[in-house]
């Protein structure tokens, strides 16, 4: 397919700024891939679609406060650092983003705070991007703790807002636990500890994967031809708990959804010969775009994505292109709210 092919025009209002004041009172949008029906209704009503033996698997990674401001040394220049990823424990060093990027060069110097934390520029990566290490003697814990309380809630570009205290908590699933995203897996915000003790004592199971969300879900694709685009590689775990009831499911022929894309792509890319899940930890660059024939899930929770992006393109292989689209004019109609704080969307 053509990237083209998934152009809409997204007004701005829909885009929302803030979330919905209860996590699990978003609107739903649920539709239904056999029949074409759309149903409206809020996020706390997707348990009427699940039963016993169901497996809803959630994606455990925490973000972390990402965003650092700072300034380099000499000039005070104001500078923004956006941590991508560790790439060695003990030397501090990390893949970052810079901005202004043209101001930040190979032997800056950055602090950031009151001069508590000094980081060195030692490589360009790409046209934003650079190595740095941080100079800091303390223990691990006390640098995490250093990030943790000069860092910012990295929200995405498209919230033209400051980050707030409350972001701490509402940018972060309830269940996150594995540090390591710079992007929260949005689907799994809507829900609340009622939610998943209603849908525990229905006996449904929600186990875990960690897959740590990086900058890639964000950005463009700028080829038109898809088979030419290439996602951003992510770090993630498939537990063997996880496999156990995942395949459950499946032998028992009981619904497996993915909550979030970011699930669907780690399961996806966790498939063993004979079509079933195995556990797996490394990396994946999977880019899953239709036509796609899933080998896992059954239904997918996730939120309303920006036009052209390579979630949307996932929704659309799952859900079926047409179909897709044409919730989405719903959607649009409707004013349901879009991206990371906006509503969501169950495809079964």
């Amino acid at each position: 397919m053509k990237l083209s092919e998934f152009k809409f025009e997204l007004p701005s209002g829909l885009i929302a700024l803030y979330p919905a004041e209860n996590r699990d009172e978003s609107r739903l949008m649920v539709v239904h891939r056999n029949s074409g029906k759309i149903e409206h209704k809020i996020f706390k009503d997707v348990i009427d679609y699940f039963d016993e033996g169901d497996s809803l698997v959630i994606n455990d990674t925490e973000v972390f406060p990402a965003r650092l401001y700072g300034n380099k040394e000499k000039t005070g220049a104001k500078i923004e650092v956006f941590l991508l990823r560790e790439l060695n424990n003990e030397m501090r060093l990390w893949d970052v983003l810079v901005d202004p990027a043209r101001k930040i060069r190979v032997g800056n110097k950055l602090y950031f705070g009151e001069g508590d934390l000094v980081a060195e520029v030692i490589d360009n990566t790409t046209s934003r991007g650079r190595t740095i290490r941080f100079l800091y003697d303390g223990s691990d814990e006390d640098f995490r703790k250093m990030i943790d309380s000069l860092g910012e809630t990295p929200l995405p570009k498209y919230i033209k807002r400051k980050a707030e205290p409350e972001d701490r908590e509402r940018y972060q699933t309830i269940f996150a636990k594995n540090v390591g995203a710079v992007a929260a897996p949005t689907a799994g915000l809507h829900f609340t500890k009622q939610l998943m003790k209603r849908m525990e004592i229905k006996g449904v199971s929600m186990p875990p994967i960690t897959l740590h969300v990086g900058l890639g879900s964000f950005r463009a694709v700028d080829v038109e031809d898809l088979t030419k685009h290439k996602m951003d590689s992510e770090n993630y775990i498939v537990y063997d708990n996880t496999v156990n009831y995942v395949n459950k499911a499946l032998d028992e022929k009981k619904k497996v959804c993915a909550i979030g894309t970011t699930t669907m792509r780690a399961l996806e890319s966790s498939v063993s010969a004979n079509g079933r899940l195995k556990p797996r930890e490394g990396w994946t660059d999977k880019f899953i775009f239709p036509p796609y024939e899933f080998k896992i899930c059954n239904a997918l929770i996730t939120n309303f994505h920006a036009p052209e992006s390579t979630l949307l393109m996932m929704a659309s292989a799952f859900g079926g292109y047409d179909l897709i689209m044409e919730a989405y004019k719903t959607a649009i109609k409707e004013k349901y709210r879009f991206l990371s704080y906006g509503d969501a969307m169950l495809i079964v």
